[in-house]
Parts: C-alpha cells; structure tokens; sequence
C-alpha cells in the first residue's frame, strides 16, 4: 500500500525557519518525482517544489525560490523541504505528492497520483 506519512510544520514568527519530512512506502522503487504543495484557506492547491527521484535535480516556485531547499533521502525514501526566511503569505497546509510516472507536469496537482495528509505551516507576522 503506497503512503506518505509528513511530519514536522508548526507556529514559526516571520523570519523564521521550519523542516518537513515526508517519508514514502508501498512500491517505492516506481517513484519518479516528489513534489510538495501547499493550500491557503480560500485558495487552489499550489506548486511549492519538486525534486527528481533518480538524479536528484530539483524545481522551484518564483515565491520560494532562494528560501526553500527540496532534498531528498533515497535510502530512507523520505523528502525533505527546508523553509528559511519565512513570511506570513507562507502560512498554509503543506502536502507532498508522489508521481510514478511522467506524464503530465511536475508543477501540476494532477501529475502526482499520492498524497500526504497535509501539515500546517503557520508564519506570524
């Protein structure tokens, strides 16, 4: 059975830095890419970064570029995102996804057929 367990997210003030991990079971030898998403309340699910699971390169949205740093742990399957600089406009729950193939785009919701069960990610100002 194919899961994503997260953990880490929390209360941080503005500046501040926060790690999420996300660890994958169930087949994990068909991952191609991982990705994480984050959803504001009142807003779509959004791009945040993504990371190639063979080679390791790695994609970024604009707004987090420079911030944030994808990674990932290939022997304990797990993918990590490193929020630094931290603002009130990141505050939403953060999902990672899972992408067995390579259809579709690695920036895109539907490309990515597993899902994490989200963790809140609360920047004060």
């Amino acid at each position: 059975q194919v899961q994503l367990v997260e953990s880490g997210g929390g209360l941080v003030q503005a500046g501040g830095s926060l790690s999420l991990s996300c660890a994958a079971s169930g087949r994990t030898f068909s991952i191609t890419t991982m990705g994480w998403f984050r959803q504001a309340p009142g807003k779509e699910r959004e791009f945040v970064a993504a990371i190639s699971w063979s080679i390791g390169s790695t994609y970024y949205a604009d707004s987090v570029k420079g911030r944030f740093t994808i990674s990932r742990d290939n022997a304990k399957n797990t993918v990590y995102l490193q929020m630094n600089s931290l603002k009130p406009e990141d505050t939403a729950v953060y999902y990672c996804a899972r992408r067995n193939d390579w259809s579709g785009t690695y920036n895109r919701p539907s490309a990515y057929g597993f899902w994490g069960q989200g963790t809140q990610v609360t920047v004060s100002s």
